[in-house]
């Protein structure tokens, strides 16, 4: 089951490097769950993603503080309005518009309430 659970660790951690280059992909939670499944798992791959130049900031923010950086919030809430505003051109009908704008309402208040890191 260990073997498992790094090998999803080390997926969520090439998921979040694809993330880095891709818009619409994203970067931290797959840091933080690997982070998380490291941290039960590999103490030794813990260390080297807390300790990586560019991942592990955001990471021990997180740990820390539960802050998300301004830069982070800012292609967060940017990325929910453009694809809502995709959903409004493709969506069927008003009943989808309604639940998923909620639901990315809520998002969105969560990540801009959360500390600036």
């Amino acid at each position: 089951m260990r073997g498992l659970m790094i090998a999803v660790a080390w997926a969520s951690v090439a998921l979040a490097v694809v993330g880095a280059f891709l818009p619409l992909l994203p970067t931290t939670p797959f840091l933080l769950l690997s982070a998380g499944i490291f941290a039960r798992t590999s103490p030794r791959f813990e260390a080297w993603l807390l300790s990586h130049p560019t991942f592990g900031r955001p990471i021990k923010s997180w740990r820390e503080r539960r802050a998300i950086p301004v830069r982070a919030k800012a292609a967060a809430v940017v990325t929910m309005i453009l694809s809502f505003l995709v959903l409004v051109w493709f969506a069927p009908g008003p009943l989808p518009l309604t639940i998923v704008g909620a639901i990315m309402t809520v998002c969105a208040a969560f990540i801009v309430s959360r500390p600036s890191a």
